[in-house]
């Protein structure tokens, strides 16, 4: 195994994968696949369970006094973990430092995504901060601090508009942190369903993200700034702000170039949750359903920051995310006064 740190998905009450040896990302990998000395993948298939049942970090010396092993968990939430990261080696040798990985989900029924204290701090937050930012809406996952891999932002988002329980998806996004330092940031994710609290299905996509380096080193890292993604907000009229919206469940997947100021759609602490006036529901759903005719338009009411509803003038075309998958890309302005 080479004496670094493995890094394990347990998104699921299955055997767990390997998705990273080291920096380098692997593909939900058996941990056979990785180790092959017998008491190492031994001891660190038992480390591996006691963290599983004791949701706490594991320092523990094998039985012959040959083999140290370390497993330090990756929590979502007090009761569940997402991965476990794990090194085994001679006790007489260092423990190797160990890069920083955190654990989220997307609730996709809901529309908002949590973050773990672990991911926050490698997204370069303080901790007194944690409790503000912790939930926000899945639309905000997509604007600053994170820059999307572009060349296959269309296949991500593709996937949470089909929502297909088993998905796997991994990639790379460069992570700008507050004090501007350009992180590469490798994430692995499964799409499930079950059970929410009240019995009701939710579709959740659990994932981890991996600090893999700067990003100027890592070559999978996509640039802050994408030459194709400029010119698209250039072309985009004062007054104009472009969001990707999913046709089905009428939320926002992401902007396309700055947000529009005023209106409810990051889901903050203290911030109003996105949505669309009741009674303009049924507008939105006919735009939606007429894009399969062509562009569409109409003016809806959206949450306003201050707890107000907005009138806005929409136009909306239909896009392909994929070969198979389609969203709308919606272009909004402030409706002029009704006189």
């Amino acid at each position: 195994m080479a004496t670094k740190w493995l890094l394990l998905e347990m998104f699921e009450d299955r055997r767990p994968s390997v998705i990273a040896v080291g920096r380098s990302p692997k593909k939900f990998l058996p941990l056979e696949r990785i180790i092959g000395h017998q008491l190492t993948l031994s001891e660190v298939k038992a480390a591996i369970t006691e963290v599983g049942a004791t949701h706490r970090r594991v320092d523990r010396i094998s039985s012959d006094g040959s083999r140290r092993t370390v497993a330090v968990p990756l929590p979502i939430s007090s009761r569940r973990l997402h991965g476990v990261m794990v090194w085994s080696g001679p006790p007489n040798e260092a423990l190797p430092p160990r890069d920083r990985a955190g654990a989220w989900y997307f609730d996709i029924t809901a529309g908002t995504s949590t973050r773990s204290d672990e991911l926050l701090d490698l997204m370069g937050y303080a901790p007194q901060e944690y409790d503000a930012v912790r939930e926000h809406s899945i639309a905000a996952v997509f604007a600053d601090p994170l820059t999307p891999n572009y060349n296959e932002q269309g296949t991500a988002l593709a996937r949470l508009v089909r929502a297909e329980r088993g998905q796997e998806t991994q990639q790379v996004w460069t992570i700008r942190r507050p004090d501007g330092e350009l992180r590469a940031g490798h994430y692995s994710c499964r799409m499930i369903h079950e059970p929410g609290s009240d019995g009701s299905p939710r579709r959740l996509l659990r994932g981890i993200t991996h600090d893999i380096g700067p990003a100027t080193e890592t070559p999978v890292a996509p640039p802050p700034t994408i030459l194709e993604h400029r010119v698209l907000v250039a072309s985009a009229d004062d007054g104009e702000y472009r969001v990707i919206m999913n046709t089905r469940t009428l939320q926002m997947l992401r902007w396309m170039g700055p947000p529009m100021p005023g209106i409810a759609w990051e889901a903050l602490e203290g911030e109003p949750m996105p949505a669309i006036h009741p009674d303009d529901i049924a507008v939105a759903r006919a735009m939606s359903d007429g894009l399969r005719a062509g562009r569409t338009a109409g003016r809806v009411r959206v949450r306003a920051l201050d707890g107000s509803w907005m009138a806005l003038d929409a136009k909306a075309v239909l896009m392909l995310l994929d070969q198979s998958t389609t969203a709308a890309l919606v272009t909004i302005r402030l409706a002029d006064p009704v006189t």
